[in-house]
């Protein structure tokens, strides 16, 4: 499947005259297989105190997800009306998945081993709250569970919730705690992964910084190249253990039969495939009969779509080498290029180099990195834009969008 994707793009931008095709892989995965996923976050409850982080967390999760290329349906600060409405959308849509996979950030409750998530209008008042006022993750997960063959669900909703006091003292409801309970796996398809921020019946951080610790390990883990599922939520397990000084442990349930990766490489792929005349010669028989007017345009429709995927930076300012950036990513943002190639790096300098190997190194010491040697690497982006969507970089993406538009501005 994946070459045949591969020879179809080439195909495309034959006509055009372009050097080069550069390979977007994760594209090429996700046509090979259909991935739906429902995103809920809730921050601003009505009837208990605001909680900085679960709207975030979950619009920076909709925007991983989609490059990795899910079709994402997703909602924040919803009443649960709209929460409703929402998964009736998602349950539609979902139906035949290969990868069904749910995320939530926000207050939520277990009731005699029931787990519930609270919409933003939730109140609370009395035994019938529940019913009417709360969403039950059961029925979600019933609706996810329509002929798909790999469920994957992540629950950061394990927060300090006043409102399942409120159920215990007020409605005499016992069993009513903010804790999550276990969910019980049942057997179909190729399986079902529940991850909780914590370990059931405990609570999890909120958090200081931009995101929940558990959501800050899950974007940093959840998208690396090659890496499996299960892997991933082993090193979220360890990165949350260690950012809370070990007072909160995400608990997974997994029953898998198969490996899950979200995001496959092909560590053999050449960055640069072919010049025009090569690619339109391995065409042969399928390109002979094709208008060329039309190839211009399913080339130029093929460029658009990769460059749709590229992320835009947080400043539309000039570029300079020892000046702060703002580049939309938390992780690097404030930071020069001077500074930041001599920092630590956020991802593995090689596709698929194990984290061991690299975690805790600096920049300079991985790449031999300077001025110089940047401004080289920064030209290849600025000269091919969607090459910026190739490989995982060291420091992400936004830091070679970065680089290109410094290249662009003569690498000052």
């Amino acid at each position: 499947m994946g070459s045949r994707i591969i020879a179809f793009y080439a195909v495309l931008l034959r006509g055009a005259g372009l050097a080069a095709l550069v390979l977007l892989l994760t594209l090429t995965a996700a046509s090979a297989e259909r991935r739906v996923a429902l995103v809920l976050g809730n921050s601003q409850y009505q009837h208990a105190a605001p909680l900085a982080n679960p709207a975030r967390d979950a619009q920076a999760m909709a925007e991983r997800l989609q490059n990795l290329g899910f079709e994402v349906v997703s909602g924040f600060d919803l009443t649960k009306q709209q929460t409703q409405t929402t998964v009736a959308q998602f349950a539609k849509q979902v139906r035949g998945a290969d990868v069904a996979l749910f995320f939530y950030a926000g207050h939520g409750l277990q009731v005699l081993g029931k787990n519930y998530l609270l919409p933003v209008d939730a109140a609370l008042e009395d035994e019938t709250s529940l019913d009417f006022e709360a969403v039950s993750v059961d029925f979600i997960l019933r609706q996810m569970s329509r002929e798909t063959s790999i469920r994957l669900v992540f629950l950061d909703a394990c927060r300090d919730n006043p409102l399942a006091d409120v159920l215990a003292k007020t409605a005499g409801i016992k069993g009513a705690s903010s804790g999550l309970a276990e969910i019980p796996i049942e057997n179909g398809g190729a399986g079902t992964l529940v991850a909780f921020a914590a370990s059931p019946n405990q609570l999890a951080y909120d958090g200081s910084g931009e995101h929940s610790p558990f959501t800050t390990a899950l974007l940093q883990h959840i998208g690396e190249s090659n890496v499996s599922i299960t892997e991933a939520m082993n090193r979220v397990t360890s990165d949350v253990f260690k950012a809370t000084a070990r007072k909160q442990r995400p608990w997974i349930n997994v029953s898998l039969t198969t490996e899950v990766v979200l995001h496959k490489v092909d560590l053999n792929a050449p960055l640069i495939v072919g010049e025009a005349s090569t690619l339109q010669a391995e065409a042969g028989s399928e390109t002979r009969n094709t208008d060329a007017s039309s190839g211009q345009n399913a080339d130029q429709l093929a460029l658009d779509t990769l460059r749709a995927k590229i992320p835009k930076l947080a400043t539309d300012g000039p570029i300079l080498f020892d000046r702060p950036v703002k580049f939309g990513d938390p992780s690097i943002d404030g930071k020069s290029f001077a500074q930041l190639i001599k920092s630590e790096p956020l991802f593995s300098p090689v596709e698929g180099l194990d984290k061991s190997v690299w975690e805790g190194k600096h920049c300079d010491t991985c790449h031999e990195w300077n001025e110089a040697r940047l401004c080289e690497q920064a030209k290849n982006f600025a000269a091919n834009d969607v090459s910026v969507l190739r490989l995982q970089h060291p420091l992400g993406t936004r830091f070679k969008v970065a680089l290109a538009r410094w290249a662009q501005g003569g690498c000052q």
